[in-house]
């Protein structure tokens, strides 16, 4: 193989090798396209682009369909909120929709929204189409006691201009349920909420619910109303049965108090019958030193004796007879 052969067949190798890292880090398919959808933009801001770390086709196919869809939208736009972490493919789809629905919007502020963490295109359709929110069911109680359950359908519109900073559904429904309960207790009656449940809707909307959030209420519909347990009665049973535990704590005291005192004065009675007894036993002694003194004569201890004797033996009938009496009632009974 001659010379120049070999030089044609290297030639050709490196020349096959610059086209293929052409079309590999120069996006050339994407040039042509672009400019066959009417996009300005040079090969070179392509180039740049995958410098810049950034995948030409997030950019330049959101802008094709930007300008195909009428938006005056540039490079430097979509680049810069790629760059930002934001979804441009979305926020170009945002921007369609708020064109043709008439909705004011930047792209300032839908790249604001996005970059947020906000869903602009779902608040651009809900715009568009109203979303309903269903609440679980709120349980409120009228002033006569009785419980009343209230299930409700809120139609809220996003309002674009408080996206950013605006508070979510969960308020929404929060400030709704706040609205309800009341609502209801403001209610004489149970009867009265069952009768007209779209006084709760109008009350609840004369309150302003939907301001700082991010969503604008259309209305408010009752869509289900249930009465439930009756509050007030078994609010009452807790009270009396409260008071009745509290009634028996203090009696069961008083009891305690009592015993206590009857234990005190028993112990009192058998320290005044010691105190008898330590009395009585001194009298034998008081009469013996009295025999020896010459203060007490030998007729007188007689005498005292025998009185103590008589005394006993009267006893000792006593006792007789009211046992006899007790017996024999016994019988006879």
């Amino acid at each position: 193989m001659s010379t120049s052969t070999v030089m044609i067949l290297i030639i050709a190798a490196l020349i096959i090798i610059a086209i293929a890292v052409l079309f590999t880090f120069v996006p050339v398919m994407l040039w042509i396209s672009a400019l066959s959808s009417g996009v300005r933009i040079s090969i070179f801001t392509l180039i740049g682009m995958r410098l810049r770390r950034v995948i030409p086709r997030r950019v330049i196919d959101p802008l094709i369909k930007a300008i195909k869809a009428g938006l005056d939208l540039h490079t430097n736009q979509l680049e810069s909120h790629y760059l930002a972490g934001g979804n441009v493919d979305r926020v170009v789809n945002a921007l369609i929709a708020a064109h043709r629905a008439n909705i004011a919007l930047t792209f300032e502020r839908a790249a604001a929204i996005d970059l947020a963490g906000r869903n602009v295109l779902e608040a651009v359709q809900m715009s568009v189409n109203p979303k309903v929110i269903e609440t679980p069911y709120i349980a409120g109680v009228a002033i006569n006691g009785i419980e009343v359950k209230v299930k409700a359908r809120i139609t809220v519109r996003a309002n674009i201009d408080r996206l950013v900073g605006g508070a979510g559904e969960e308020t929404v429904v929060a400030r709704v349920g706040e609205g309800v309960v009341s609502t209801i207790g403001a209610s004489h009656t149970h009867k009265d909420v069952l009768k007209n449940p779209d006084t709760i809707s109008k009350t609840v909307l004369e309150k302003g619910l939907d301001a700082g959030t991010a969503f604008e209420i259309l209305s408010i519909d009752i869509a289900d109303v249930d009465v439930g347990k009756n509050i007030g009665a078994f609010l009452q049973t807790e009270q009396a049965e409260a008071d009745k535990n509290i009634a028996q704590a203090k009696a069961e005291e008083r009891r305690a108090m009592a015993v206590a005192k009857e234990q005190e004065m028993r112990a009192r009675v058998e320290e005044m019958r010691a105190k008898v007894v330590e009395a009585e036993s001194e009298v034998p002694l008081a009469m013996a030193s009295a025999l020896k003194e010459g203060k007490l004569g030998v007729m007188d201890y007689m005498n005292y004796n025998n009185i103590k004797a008589d005394t006993e033996m009267r006893h000792s009938f006593g006792n007789n007879s009211s046992e006899a009496d007790s017996s024999s009632g016994d019988e006879y009974k």
